[in-house]
């Protein structure tokens, strides 16, 4: 694996003012490194900045200070067509429901289409149908299913949908936020081995948004623990799961869904009352 950095943040902040007086520090002093070709883990429970660190990296959000940068490249969010272009044929970003990038009145071949249109202005009508078989063939779905409303399809089949509409842009780093997160076991776990496939087969780089670290282990390499928007342990995955110096971190794991798993009583007063 890289050592080469190919997504550096640097002490972001970010704060959501809430009324007149109430604040929220979504980013608090943030720094990690996603390395080229690893999958980067971000972990913690809702609230904890997690995916606003997401979307500050793909410039959906601003900060208000730090920096990202992405290949070299500092992220500055911008509306120049040909800077979203470029970017987006960068890093593209998978959510939990991947609905709304698709319209319920059209089949959803139509979503890929029109990346294709953006990013692939050397292929014509016929190209771009042939590229759309073969991206829903990569992610495991058939010429039916393209040609299938959103409707027609389940949840895991959207979810592949979507990352065949990230596939069409090319990008080198896919960021997924929470995106297997609303699948149920069995159905996460063919996502899980499809995304893996995916990293190997194309040398992309994901950096990888979840508040269930029971999928962490089987996806990443590096792993940041967050709580109230700040990084509060990093490290390996074996170095983080198995070794976990921080009590947060501790009970995270031990809420993690497994075999014979039962929720510990008064878990989730523990979890928030733990000491950062």
């Amino acid at each position: 694996m890289s050592s080469t950095a190919i997504i550096e943040v640097e002490h972001l902040k970010r704060t959501f003012h809430i009324g007149r007086k109430a604040s929220v520090a979504a980013l608090d002093d943030v720094s990690c490194v996603l390395r080229a070709g690893t999958c980067l883990a971000v972990v913690g429970e809702s609230g904890s900045g997690k995916s606003t660190l997401a979307k500050v990296v793909v410039g959906l959000e601003s900060a208000d200070s730090g920096a990202v940068r992405i290949a070299g490249q500092e992220v500055r969010p911008t509306t120049a067509r040909r800077q979203l272009r470029e970017r987006a044929a960068l890093v593209q970003m998978v959510f939990q429901d991947p609905q709304g990038s698709l319209n319920r009145s059209l089949p959803v071949s139509a979503t890929i289409d029109e990346m294709l249109r953006a990013h692939r202005p050397d292929l014509d009508k016929r190209g771009r149908r042939a590229r759309v078989l073969e991206l829903f063939a990569e992610v495991g779905l058939t010429e039916r299913h393209a040609d299938a409303k959103p409707a027609a399809l389940s949840g895991g089949q959207k979810q592949r949908v979507a990352i065949a509409r990230a596939l069409a842009a090319e990008p080198k780093i896919i960021v997924l936020d929470e995106a297997v997160s609303a699948l149920d076991v069995s159905v996460q776990a063919q996502v899980l081995e499809l995304l893996k496939r995916l990293r190997a087969e194309h040398g992309l780089s994901y950096l990888f948004i979840t508040h269930d670290l029971s999928v962490v282990r089987d996806i990443a390499d590096d792993v940041v623990v967050m709580r109230a928007g700040r990084i509060i342990e990093r490290g390996t995955v074996h170095e983080v799961l198995d070794d976990p110096q921080e009590a947060y971190t501790r009970l995270l794991i031990a809420s993690a869904p497994r075999p014979g798993w039962k929720p510990r009583r008064g878990l989730r007063d523990a979890l928030m009352g733990a000491e950062a």
